[in-house]
């Protein structure tokens, strides 16, 4: 078991989608329904984008690729993708239902992005996953998505990992650059009394890290399922993780206060951060 330090106050109502690059200066999160996407420095500066802001990564031109409510933005210029000049690019909106918002996502090896959907009810499976090519094109990879969630890889790059919440599993795909994701199974079968499975990072070992929603951890599995080890924290709602740092052996974890009553858990939407005796893998830019 390793404990977590508190790294800001609770400054997001629903921090989410954690992810380092050197490029931008290092940690970028979201706090998700308030639409800004944050950095972090000396102090924690934000960015509006909207309505929501669901998920960022760094481009290989430079600037960024983000998930908005309906959508994706692409950030031109700029190393770091918020410098002057860098006027958010939207793509156009995917699909006009209210009632559906982008979630959480990532990129594949082959510098593909992708963003999962879900309906703001949280109850019917009428969210997809999106994965937006480097020519500008959209396609849709998974349909009957409830919550879509979590999205890594693992060293070799031939396997993701996804998570639609309420099934309590982490899936495995099989990946190559020509078929995608294929060969659905099940990687982790998670005990709902453990919380919601969320979002998740993959470390240089090829153990996955889980972010347990209504569970006030984070969990280490190996890849064949088996639970190694557990990072407890001082509120329940752990959202995602990603690893960070110069050496890539920090784990920074997001948290939210979503729903909660006000004053009940006095460090939720704070960042935390664990030292956890492993390395992760850089993050997979968007070739777009």
């Amino acid at each position: 078991m390793t404990a977590a330090e508190q790294v800001t106050d609770p400054i997001c109502a629903h921090g989410e989608g954690p992810v380092w690059h050197p490029g931008w200066g290092g940690l970028r999160w979201v706090d998700m329904l308030a639409g800004d996407v944050l950095t972090l420095g000396d102090t924690v500066t934000r960015r509006n984008f909207g309505k929501v802001a669901a998920v960022m990564r760094p481009r290989t031109s430079g600037g960024a690729v983000l998930a908005v409510e309906r959508g994706f933005v692409l950030l031109d210029n700029g190393s770091d993708g918020f410098g002057a000049g860098t006027e958010p690019r939207f793509l156009g909106e995917l699909w006009s239902s209210q009632d559906v918002r982008m979630n959480e996502g990532g990129c594949d090896p082959d510098g593909r992005f992708y963003c999962g959907s879900m309906p703001y009810d949280e109850t019917s499976p009428v969210g997809k996953v999106y994965r937006l090519d480097p020519s500008g094109e959209v396609s849709v990879v998974l349909e009957g998505v409830t919550i879509s969630n979590g999205f890594a890889f693992s060293p070799d790059n031939s396997v993701a990992y996804y998570v639609d919440t309420p099934t309590h599993r982490i899936d495995a795909f099989d990946y190559d650059p020509v078929n995608g994701l294929t060969n659905r199974r099940v990687a982790v079968a998670v005990p709902e009394e453990a919380g919601g499975p969320d979002g998740l990072t993959v470390d240089a070992e090829g153990y996955i890290w889980l972010a347990l929603f209504g569970g006030s951890a984070v969990h280490r599995y190996a890849p064949d399922g088996r639970l190694d080890g557990r990072i407890e924290l001082p509120t329940s709602q752990i959202t995602a993780c990603t690893f960070g740092g110069a050496d890539l052996d920090k784990l920074y974890i997001t948290t939210s206060q979503l729903a909660l009553e006000p004053g009940s858990q006095a460090l939720a939407g704070a960042l935390f951060v664990a030292d956890v005796g492993v390395r992760g893998l850089p993050a997979h830019p968007f070739a777009g």
